[in-house]
């Protein structure tokens, strides 16, 4: 039953979500002050989505078992309060019955709300929508001072609002979030426009962002998929209420291979916006295979609630934990393998000179992208004090395009390299083309280059101020020397 199914339900709703939120945060309080003061504080979970090795904690986490749901819904308002570890699944779960979605709903159904906003998302609404952060209107944060302090754009802790986003975690852990939602109709129309030439795609995706159209039809969503140089895809999306039939691909059916065709006309295809916003996670884009997955024969009986990301990454953590990938290369006499889990951004007119280096230097195949622009200043609640930087630790440039490409994979190790040979020849590659990457896998920056990308004085004063003790690891740690 919705929350306004009767009246005064959903006020009594509301309250209600409030209430056991404060009883999650007061766990979350008594957790942190039962760390001892020597130690980091980190949170107690046993999951992530992070790619990065992370070292063992001797100390008891963050207690934050009570801080994983949908606190309010308001349709009216088109906003949500949501604590910081709900995962997106949960959120597009309590929203989509009002018609609502989050602006930005990144790929994987167990990313957290909090993760992507202090580790940044994206997804097929960035080219209009930006990254989530900047449909945030409010942050409630635990501080690496023990502090619970509410940071909106132009308050008292600003500074903290416009800096959180990229700082993973070492300037404080979000308790609650209040987000704007957009309205979403029932289905999203698709059409896969094959390319032959990866320049004549760049050329088309940065009309289409500016347009907001191709072909004389609409575009609300936007990404593609990189086969080769001479096949790649643009996936375009048009909101819709026309009834009509739904492909699945939670079944037999595999949704990146159904991107591809030898037609000149677009390929179309229809998915319930349920369904489109997980398209991926079902065989998380086309990881799966590594996992036998989508062999027919090994599908056919691998149980559909296993056939999601959360899974596989259990499978993945065994293999860290045992080392089973380079034992079973190492049986049919492979070197092991470098792991090669990237995100990047490039500016959307470098996007083919960047996509014909990988090809040629990097040994994995396919590869996503998806556009982005910082959402219009004039649509983001409350004035940075700097408008050319207002997200100074990861600051893509206003009025600018980009796009991401992502591959996840790994490639043979080459005797004689230094550790991270592949993951330091893209960071050289993307730093050559000013782009930057996302922090959540193997980093190998040196401090100088990482503080010029990734905030430098800006975030070491957000440090003084919100972890003036160090309880925290700092980010430089956190994401490259990989404490």
């Amino acid at each position: 039953m919705s929350l306004l199914g009767k009246a005064g339900r959903a006020p009594a709703a509301r309250e209600s979500g409030f209430a056991a939120h404060r009883e999650g945060v007061e766990r979350l309080l008594a957790s942190y002050r039962a760390i001892p003061s020597d130690a980091n504080v980190r949170l107690a979970k046993k999951t992530s989505n992070l790619f990065r090795a992370r070292a063992k904690n001797p100390a008891p986490g963050l207690d934050v078992s009570g801080l994983n749901r949908v606190i309010a819904v308001d349709p009216q308002t088109k906003t949500a309060d949501v604590a910081g570890m709900t995962t997106y699944e949960d959120l597009v779960a309590a929203t989509l019955p009002y018609g609502l979605a989050p602006f930005v709903v990144p790929q994987l159904k167990t990313i957290t709300l909090g993760g992507a906003v202090t580790g940044l998302g994206i997804e097929s609404t960035s080219f209009r929508n930006g990254l989530p952060h900047e449909s945030v209107l409010e942050i409630d944060v635990l501080t690496g001072a023990g502090e619970i302090i509410t940071a909106t754009p132009d308050g008292e802790y600003a500074d903290l609002f416009r800096g959180f986003p990229n700082s993973y975690g070492t300037l404080g852990y979000s308790t609650r979030l209040k987000i704007e939602l957009e309205s979403v109709q029932p289905y999203v129309a698709l059409r896969h426009v094959r390319f032959h030439d990866l320049r004549e795609l760049e050329t088309v995706m940065a009309q289409i962002v500016t347009d907001r159209s191709y072909d004389g039809e609409r575009v609300d969503y936007l990404d593609g998929a990189v086969f080769t140089a001479e096949e790649s895809y643009l996936v375009l999306g048009r909101q819709t209420d026309e009834p009509g039939p739904v492909g699945d691909y939670t079944g037999m059916d595999i949704y990146y291979q159904s991107l591809r065709h030898d037609s000149a006309e677009p390929k179309r295809d229809r998915l319930t916006i349920h369904d489109y916003l997980w398209r991926w996670d079902t065989d998380w884009f086309w990881c799966s295979r590594a996992f036998g997955t989508q062999n027919p024969k090994i599908r056919r009986f691998w149980p559909k609630k296993y056939r999601r990301s959360s899974f596989y990454w259990k499978l993945i953590a065994l293999d860290h934990k045992y080392n089973i990938g380079d034992k079973l290369e190492a049986r049919k006499g492979n070197p092991p393998q470098e792991r090669v889990v990237q995100d990047i951004e490039v500016p959307i007119e470098r996007t083919a000179d960047f996509l014909h280096w990988f090809l040629r230097e990097i040994p994995i195949e396919p590869l996503w992208l998806c556009p982005l622009r910082l959402r219009d200043s004039a649509e983001v609640p409350g004035k940075p004090e700097d408008p050319s930087r207002p997200w100074p630790l990861y600051p893509l440039e206003p009025d600018r395009t980009y796009v991401n490409v992502g591959f996840w994979s790994a490639v043979p190790k080459r005797p004689g390299q230094i550790e991270g040979a592949a993951n330091r020849a893209i960071e050289d590659e993307v730093a050559r083309l000013d782009g930057h990457k996302s922090l959540y896998s193997d980093s190998y920056y040196t401090e100088d280059d990482f503080a010029r990308l990734y905030g430098g004085d800006h975030y070491a004063n957000l440090k003084k101020r919100y972890d003036p003790d160090h309880r925290l690891l700092d980010l430089y740690s956190k994401a490259v020397q990989r404490k």
